[in-house]
């Protein structure tokens, strides 16, 4: 049996050396985990660097010296073998916890806890981390702070919970039979995804999705859209809405894709591209090429689908059509 231990290990040394940094320590503590030549992608404003220190500059350093002390709230940790590169993953996925006491991309200091959801994947080689795909909801954080910079949305917002069955922090080695399963599952729902595309039908019939999901599903979807429960209210609060709001869609692939037990989990770079129909997130219709850099995760009961947990970079699919809500957001409230 396949053991991820090493490198669960080194991820989980490099949260915990995290955990005390400072703004001034913070680029020495990623520096003594990851590869000379790392790769890390992050979302909007962050994007991509190929250093700890221009890692810690862009976001570390000001999500420090604006949020303290942080502590991270971890829901689900995960490795696996990648199947898209072979190499190996590591992902962790909750929330961050910390006093917003000072302003943070444009957001006021509340004095108040705030919770920013975050997904982290990382590959491990050699003892180093190479590469990252690192994933927040910034959005969610306005919301806590009473700011909406985008239409009503579909879906409800809240602080999401970890899985229903409480066993998400997979730090021991698992049945690697029971991975084949869950990858298994995940491929043939997103086969069913990409057949859609493909076909332009953006009215499936909830029997399509009933192929993959438990009836009671759950979807946690990215802020701005909201989460949605059972497959009727699903395809009623975002699917629908998210189809039929969206033109050209194209399905790119994934950077890293793996599952471990009954869970699994994928980013993409982006993964997919579309342009607005009109409606969706309140945009105009246009023929503006735009990329979705998302990510997915997992939990599988039994044979179908029961919790997913999603992140999209909605900042960065919004700037390319020439909507920045950060910069908007901190002109408006903040006169800059």
């Amino acid at each position: 049996m396949t053991s991820f231990q090493k490198e669960k290990s080194i991820v989980r040394e490099y949260y915990s050396a995290l955990e005390g940094a400072t703004p001034d320590t913070v680029s020495e503590i990623i520096g003594r985990f990851v590869a000379e030549d790392y790769d890390w992608r992050g979302v909007y404003p962050f994007n991509e660097k190929n250093s700890a220190e221009a890692v810690a500059e862009a976001f570390w350093k000001p999500f420090l010296q604006s949020w303290s002390p942080v502590q991270r709230r971890e829901d689900i940790f995960i490795a696996g073998t990648g199947v898209i590169d072979g190499e190996t993953w590591v992902m962790s996925m909750g929330h961050f916890m910390g006093l917003l006491d000072a302003p943070w991309f444009g957001i006021p200091a509340s004095r108040k806890i705030s919770m920013l959801r975050y997904a982290d994947f990382n590959c491990v080689k050699d003892g180093k981390i190479i590469k990252t795909g690192f994933f927040i909801d910034i959005i969610g954080v306005m919301h806590q702070n009473g700011i909406n910079p985008l239409p009503m949305q579909t879906g409800a917002s809240f602080v999401y919970p970890g899985p229903r069955t409480h066993d998400g922090l997979q730090y021991g080695d698992h049945d690697p039979t029971e991975a084949v399963k869950t990858l298994d599952l995940l491929d043939q729902m997103i086969a069913d995804l990409d057949m859609l595309n493909k076909t332009e039908n953006d009215h499936c019939p909830p029997e399509l999705l009933a192929k993959a999901w438990c009836d009671d599903m759950i979807w946690y979807g990215p802020a701005g859209i909201g989460a949605t429960y059972t497959i009727p209210r699903y395809q009623e609060q975002h699917q629908y809405p998210f189809r039929q709001g969206l033109k050209n869609k194209v399905y790119n692939g994934h950077v890293s894709r793996f599952a471990e037990g009954n869970y699994a989990c994928f980013f993409g770079w982006p993964n997919l591209t579309n342009s607005p129909k009109g409606g969706f997130l309140g945009m105009p219709e246009s023929d503006v090429r735009a990329d979705m850099r998302v990510v997915d995760v997992y939990r599988r009961d039994g044979d179908k689908l029961a919790e997913n947990w999603v992140l999209i970079d909605i900042p960065y699919w919004l700037k390319q059509q020439g909507v920045d809500i950060l910069d908007r957001t901190g002109k408006i409230l903040n006169g800059y």
